[in-house]
C-alpha cells in the first residue's frame, strides 16, 4: 500500500535559487500586505523551506518539526469527520498567535502575527500568497529532470586517477 508520505517522497521538489527567490518574493509581499511578523515555508515532513520576517526569536527547526506535527494531527481529525484535511489551521496566543495554510499537497506556510494585524488580514492576503507559491510548485513539477551526465573524458580521467592511487 503507497501512502502520502511515500508519494511525496518519490515525488520531490528540488528546490533552485531561482526558485526560493520568487517564493521568498511572494512570501515578502504577502509580510508587508497582513502586517505579520513572519512566514516560515516547511515542508510537510517538518523540514525549512525558506522564511522571511523576524525569525530571531524562533527556533526555526524546533518550529517546523511541531507545524508539520500540529498538520498531521489535525489532518487525521479532519479525516474522522469526513474531510480530507483542513486547509488552514489557527492557534491563538495572548500575544502572538500562528496561522497554518496548507500550500499544494507538500508545503504548509506559517504565518506568526501578533495583536498589531487581524486574523482576517492574514487570512486575506494568505490565500493568494498560496495560490501564487502553488503556481511556482507547478511551474517546478513540470520543469524536465536535470540527470547530470558525465563525459568519457571524466571516465578516462577517474580511471587514471583509480589506477594511479591504487597501483602497486
Amino acid at each position: 500500500m503507497v501512502t502520502d508520505s511515500d508519494r511525496l517522497r518519490d515525488q520531490r521538489l528540488v528546490f533552485y535559487r531561482e526558485d526560493l527567490d520568487q517564493i521568498d518574493q511572494v512570501l515578502v509581499e504577502f509580510l508587508e500586505l497582513s502586517g505579520s511578523k513572519c512566514n516560515l515555508l516547511i515542508d510537510k515532513e517538518g523540514h525549512m523551506v525558506t522564511c522571511c520576517g523576524d525569525t530571531k526569536s524562533i527556533d526555526q527547526q524546533t518550529i517546523s518539526a511541531l507545524v508539520a506535527g500540529s498538520y498531521a494531527a489535525t489532518r487525521e481529525m479532519a479525516k474522522l469527520l469526513g474531510e480530507d484535511e483542513f486547509s488552514v489551521l489557527f492557534h491563538q496566543g495572548k500575544r502572538d498567535s500562528i496561522q497554518l495554510s496548507v500550500v499544494g499537497d507538500r508545503t504548509i506556510m506559517a504565518t506568526v502575527f501578533d495583536n498589531q494585524t487581524t486574523v482576517g488580514m492574514v487570512r486575506l492576503y494568505s490565500k493568494s500568497a498560496c495560490e501564487n507559491m502553488e503556481k511556482i510548485f507547478e511551474e517546478i513539477g513540470t520543469r524536465p529532470a536535470n540527470k547530470a551526465t558525465l563525459d568519457a573524458e571524466f571516465g578516462d580521467s577517474a580511471r587514471g586517477a583509480l589506477d594511479f592511487f591504487f597501483s602497486e
